[in-house]
């Protein structure tokens, strides 16, 4: 009996010291809701390069992208007017980059520091993710206007709210 408890304890103890399995990103839902006009839609076309540690945050990494051209708000005409040259800009700018500089654990929330860059321009984005089962759900605000795409004439008037819910599997 006394040398099974050890050996238990001993496996349990070798278990906890095994480096964790980083997860990858499987599948991601990107929505978005422009608050000042009450217009919310979706964006796809998800690519990542994520390696996430769940029991080690700062040595995780969220990089990924969404094209563009399949930007949704349920109206043809405004997806289309959004896609062309004035706004985001599709031909010259086909996708939306993020890449994470810092992750870490804030209570049970996972906060992802990063850059993001749309239409060539690059500023700095944070969100707020919570792990339910295998995926994190995040969300994140940014102004349309600090990447030149002047939906309405004040800043504060171009705030969009983002969640974005990712797969995990690894």
């Amino acid at each position: 009996m006394k040398a099974t408890t050890l050996f238990l304890l001993l496996l349990s103890t070798l278990a906890s010291l095994s480096p964790s399995v980083p997860k990858s990103v499987t599948e991601a839902q990107v929505s978005f809701v422009f608050l000042s006009k009450d217009v919310d839609g979706s964006i796809s076309g998800f690519e990542s390069s994520s390696d996430i540690d769940l029991q080690n945050l700062e040595h995780s990494k969220f990089s990924g992208s969404v094209a563009v051209e399949t930007l949704k708000t349920g109206i043809f005409l405004r997806d289309w007017h959004l896609k062309g040259g004035k706004y985001f800009d599709k031909k010259k700018h086909p996708r939306i980059h993020f890449v994470s500089e810092q992750v870490y654990a804030e209570g049970e929330d996972i906060m992802v520091k990063g850059l993001l860059t749309i239409k060539g321009i690059t500023k700095p984005l944070d969100f707020q993710f919570q792990a339910k089962g295998n995926r994190l759900i995040g969300t994140a605000n940014l102004y349309t206007s600090d990447f030149g795409i002047h939906i309405k004439k004040k800043r504060e008037e171009n705030k969009v709210a983002i969640k974005i819910v990712l797969s995990l599997a690894g």
